[in-house]
């Protein structure tokens, strides 16, 4: 399980000093030092097309090739950068995953739906991140645009949220993920 964000392309720092990471990123190097002292902030998001009077009608589930090449179902996620708010990097992180014409309806508040803490070795939470300890912020934000996954998401499926919820789609979802699908679906109040 992965909830990994690539670094974007390096930026030019100063003259003659050639390409260096945007001050707000750490090389691979640094993050894989970072990773096993500390535990790395994250947001996630569960996204959602509500119905007119605002109820859930479908949840979004990404597809997706992991580090070794299989293929598993996953939600939007990523690191929150130094000097950014968790609202601009959940924008970005959906923006990312489902595309710029997705639309997410952030929530007014910050507060998250759920607390998600990844731990290297299993047993410790639901939730498993074989490469590091890692705290998420779990959101439910309803998307109204058209999703078409870029990056490492190859599609978006959308399902009802009792199908989302079920147990073969809970299984196929990475890291422990279908607990947070369904503490998402039961914050909104589609299951009890």
């Amino acid at each position: 399980m992965s909830v990994r964000t690539p670094d974007p392309d390096p930026t030019p720092d100063l003259p003659g000093d050639g390409v260096q990471p945007g001050p707000a990123w750490l090389s691979d190097i640094e993050l894989e030092q970072v990773r096993r002292r500390l535990p790395l902030l994250y947001v996630e998001a569960v996204p959602v097309r509500v119905d007119g009077l605002g109820q859930v009608s479908e949840v979004g589930v990404l597809l997706r090739a992991n580090a070794v090449g299989e293929i598993t179902r996953t939600l939007v996620s990523g690191r929150v950068m130094y000097g950014e708010t968790l609202r601009e990097a959940l924008f970005r992180h959906l923006e990312k995953d489902l595309g710029p014409m997705a639309f997410p309806l952030l929530p007014a508040s910050p507060v998250p739906f759920q607390v998600a803490e990844y731990f290297p070795m299993p047993g410790v939470s639901p939730f498993t991140d074989e490469r590091q300890h890692a705290v998420s912020l779990a959101y439910v934000v309803p998307v109204t645009g058209t999703c078409e996954p870029r990056q490492d998401a190859l599609e978006i499926t959308w399902m009802t949220p009792d199908e989302a919820v079920s147990p073969t789609v809970c299984e196929e979802l990475e890291g422990g993920r279908g607990a947070l699908v369904k503490a998402a679906m039961a914050s909104v109040g589609r299951i009890a």
